[in-house]
């Protein structure tokens, strides 16, 4: 992990199309700002994580049905 030291106005680039700024910083709280493409998805960790999970439920729930409907 590269951890990296910002101030406020101060932005980070990941690749030629990923800008991070810093917008704030308040007690533990940072205000991070994030210019990307739009094909490129950008979710918080645990939006993220959330999603996976319910994917992963539906994607079981699916395979339950689709196992009941093979034996009645």
């Amino acid at each position: 992990m590269l951890i990296l030291s910002r101030k406020v106005d101060e932005k980070i680039k990941i690749g030629n199309d990923i800008t991070l700024t810093i917008i704030e910083v308040r007690g533990e709280y940072v205000k991070v700002g994030v210019e990307a493409p739009k094909n490129v998805k950008v979710f918080r960790q645990e939006v993220l994580d959330a999603i996976q999970s319910e994917n992963k439920a539906a994607a079981t729930q699916s395979s339950e049905d689709a196992l009941r409907k093979l034996l009645g």
